[in-house]
């Protein structure tokens, strides 16, 4: 082999390492990117399904808060009738029903 030669194939494989000390970098980077963005998606995704989760609960929550507060309305609608005296009916009811303090009647 002449010596143009040798000096053409190791000028060659210079070019060709050097392209890929220069890709190779490249290309691992584009792989953690791409590993990243996934990985940012699927935790997107999980705090997603989290907030849903809970708004779900939050509004069950609600629910049942609005429930106890109407209750809590009744109960006060229903004492205030009895302060004034305007469902004595339900006394009659309740006392027939209710035992006479520990007496017994014969």
């Amino acid at each position: 082999m002449s010596t143009g030669a040798i000096i053409a194939i190791v000028v060659g494989a210079l070019i060709i390492l050097a392209l890929l000390i220069a890709v190779v970098p490249r290309m691992r980077a584009r792989r953690r990117q791409r590993k990243l963005e996934a990985r940012r998606g699927q935790l997107a995704e999980q705090h997603r399904e989290a907030a849903t989760e809970q708004a779900a609960r939050a509004r069950a929550a609600e629910s049942e808060a609005k429930r106890a507060q109407a209750e809590a309305e009744l109960h006060e609608a229903r004492a205030d009738l009895h302060e004034h005296g305007l469902a004595d009916e339900e006394l009659d009811e309740a006392g027939a029903d209710a035992p006479s303090g520990g007496r017994r009647t014969s």
